[in-house]
């Protein structure tokens, strides 16, 4: 597990951005903590920023939401999470395959930056760690990356 967590981003001084969580409900105890730290860390860093919360019931599901969210050409970046617990079989790899491929494809069609935050973990000690944990916590880590990512984009604009 990488013990670095993205650079905070310089706080906005006035927030015009849109921002979109895509969330899955299942495995809701790991999933609620990370929206709620990106909620936290979006309206810190974007305060006055509009945040659209859109619920999944998995992560499967994910990609459709995001995708609905894209076409809306409203949001400025969309957060995905959620989480999948490893299993005996190799279907947790395929979902995360499938959701991985089809985010980067809604990012790249819709010219939105999409941040992948759906987890793939091999035991509830990884997803507390992940998801839980303050220290590294991957909803902080989505949400710095989504204001970097919709900044970055507005700047070469």
């Amino acid at each position: 597990m990488s013990k670095s967590v993205p650079m905070r981003p310089r706080l906005a001084p006035k927030a015009t951005r849109s921002f979109a969580i895509v969330a899955s409900q299942y495995n809701q105890q790991f999933t609620q903590p990370l929206v709620d730290n990106a909620y936290r860390e979006l309206t810190s860093l974007e305060p006055g920023a509009t945040i659209k919360l859109i619920s999944a019931p998995g992560s499967f599901e994910v990609p459709l939401l995001v995708q609905a969210a894209a076409e809306l050409n409203r949001y400025q970046a969309i957060i995905a999470l959620g989480l999948i617990l490893k299993g005996e079989t190799s279907h947790d790899e395929l979902i995360a395959q499938g959701i991985t491929r089809s985010l980067l494809d809604i990012s790249l069609a819709h010219r939105v930056p999409v941040i992948h935050g759906v987890l793939l973990v091999a035991n509830e000690k990884q997803a507390r760690a992940r998801c839980i944990d303050p220290e590294l916590n991957r909803g902080v880590e989505a949400a710095r990356a989504a204001v970097a990512a919709a900044r970055a984009l507005l700047d070469i604009k």
